[in-house]
């Protein structure tokens, strides 16, 4: 078992929570059932780990093995990290043909012809995703496991997610896919987030897209005075239309946890009494970032409880009807962030 392999294995063991680590152990298997029995996983983590190290030098495991058993960790905790998503575009007549076996058969095949030093392991996860696992070498030097890119591809859809990927290794990775779908192109879908759930659900629909058709008016407290009937009326009516409104943008069922969005104007500066900035040709540049535990829903109270103005602005509605949670807005005229701006359209 060399250094490699003993690094990413004590990384591995600090990562995972103690309460997770014996189940996760369990699920990998490359340990026998009485080595695994003899953990002591009452230790800190370091003892544990040490304990880890010797019982993979005596059973002979190597980086790959290590690898396999941070691939079932994160497939099975995979909100972590900062995950960025793409859309295959221009799919060729046999895209729909693409199974399992000649998805990785191909992928592996176009992204060796154009990087040879690399370590990949492809696996189908029991959601029918198709996670790829790939430690990428630079020049003579080895695969470095511990800054591995993970790749997330639902068969038969246009949608990849992709973590920890670096510029230099971008395009590589993005040829090696459009090649073994069977597309022309892909692009970034400007979406991103920590949690992999939330995107998935947002760009594929996999949540409660509700919209309710009636929403009930608030209940009548007893005892009321007649002058104050007049303003529950209206107030009563105002909640309601709120509620459509919010409803109209947002659905009413369960939305998924995005956790950021990012608006970034590019636009002249518009304002009579500051004739310096007007003057000014080249754009005002500035940017607003939301963040919340789950930005939707936060969107949808404001807007039902009247802490945001009604009807809901197209730039928030925009998020769940695109798909995005990264704009740029510009003025209609033909510069070249405006053409840039319609191409990530």
């Amino acid at each position: 078992m060399d250094d490699s392999a003993k690094r990413l294995l004590q990384r591995l063991v600090r990562r995972i929570p103690a309460q997770m680590l014996k189940v996760t152990l369990d699920k990998w298997d490359r340990l026998t059932a009485k080595q695994r029995k003899s953990v002591d996983f009452t230790q800190s983590k370091w003892a544990i780990s040490q304990e880890l190290v010797a019982l993979c030098e005596e059973s002979e495991r190597t980086v790959k093995h290590i690898a396999e058993l941070e691939m079932i960790y994160v497939t099975e905790n995979p909100n972590q990290g900062m995950w960025h998503t793409f859309q295959l575009v221009d799919p060729e007549d046999d895209a729909h043909a693409v199974d399992l076996m000649l998805f990785k058969e191909q992928f592996k095949s176009h992204l060796r012809e154009l990087k040879r030093n690399m370590s990949v392991k492809i696996k189908k996860h029991t959601d029918e995703s198709v996670w790829i696992r790939i430690a990428w070498g630079d020049g003579l030097s080895r695969p470095n496991h511990l800054k591995a890119t993970y790749v997330v591809h639902y068969l038969q859809t246009p949608y990849v997610f992709v973590s920890t990927l670096s510029s230099k290794h971008k395009p590589l990775l993005l040829q090696a896919l459009t090649l073994s779908t069977r597309h022309q192109q892909i692009k970034d879908a400007n979406l991103s987030g920590r949690k992999l759930t939330a995107l998935r659900d947002l760009l594929m629909r996999q949540y409660q897209h509700v919209f309710p058709t009636k929403y009930p008016s608030p209940l009548a407290e007893r005892n009321q005075s007649i002058s104050n009937l007049h303003i529950e009326k209206e107030q009563a009516k105002a909640s309601a239309n709120r509620h459509r409104m919010a409803g109209e943008a947002f659905g009413n069922g369960i939305l998924p946890a995005l956790q950021s969005a990012v608006f970034k104007l590019e636009t002249k500066f518009k304002d009579p009494s500051n004739e310096t900035m007007t003057a000014r040709d080249e754009p005002f540049r500035c940017g607003v970032k939301f963040s919340s535990t789950n930005l939707l829903e936060s969107f949808r109270h404001c807007a039902s409880s009247g802490i945001a103005s009604t009807p809901v602005t197209p730039l928030l509605s925009s998020i769940p009807l695109k798909g995005r949670n990264y704009f740029v807005i510009t003025d209609n005229v033909p510069t070249a962030c405006s053409q840039m701006c319609q191409t990530q359209d």
